[in-house]
């Protein structure tokens, strides 16, 4: 049976749990021991062990789950369809959670070195500039992220959602955004690990 390393509160964690609610697999879940760095050289969860194989990255799980269960409404196996939610996905990983991370690290983790208020002040405004890029992908194209279907950028991008949601600080009003977390929140996925009370 598939293993998936992590804490169950862990955003990246997170995305492989809804990911395999969506595909129907069956996985054990446990927390990462001290010796994670064994299989993940950046000693960062989630890791999955399947039989022999192990992988790391959470986007890349998700990807290899969708691939081996023939996932294609997940994942589109047209080129051009899966480029967009390839896409979105890469951004989610890296504009969006780089955009997030200062801000995020003071109001809900309170991080004792991310307590600059100007540096929160920015973190936020850059925060809410990429989810107003969001905002009109949404507006122009909805009613999921690519179009018309739920596919994996819904899953890495709707945990992006929820956590800009649940941060205590000032948020524009988006109403695509607003109306697309209400949406996922139709989904039993998103229900137990995106939609949960956890940021």
């Amino acid at each position: 049976m598939l293993k998936i390393l992590g804490k169950a509160t862990s955003i990246n964690v997170r995305k492989v749990l809804w990911t395999c609610a969506e595909l129907g697999i069956d996985y054990e879940r446990e927390d990462a021991g001290p010796d994670i760095g064994t299989l993940n050289p950046n000693a960062m969860v989630p890791v999955i062990v399947d039989g022999d194989f192990v992988q790391w990255e959470s986007n890349a799980i998700c990807r290899y789950l969708c691939n081996k269960t023939a996932g294609q409404n997940l994942l589109p196996l047209d080129a051009q369809a899966r480029a967009r939610v390839e896409q979105w996905m890469d951004w989610q990983a890296t504009e969006l959670n780089n955009a997030w991370r200062y801000a995020f690290m003071s109001l809900v983790r309170g991080i004792p070195k991310h307590r600059d208020p100007d540096q929160i002040e920015a973190g936020i405004a850059n925060w809410n500039r990429h989810i107003g890029i969001l905002e009109r992908q949404l507006a122009a194209g909805g009613p999921y992220v690519t179009g018309e279907q739920f596919t994996l950028a819904d899953v890495v991008l709707g945990l992006s959602v929820n956590r800009w949601m649940l941060t205590p600080m000032a948020r524009p009003d988006y109403p695509a955004v607003q109306a697309y977390y209400d949406r996922l929140d139709e989904r039993p996925g998103f229900r137990a690990h995106g939609r949960n009370g956890v940021p």
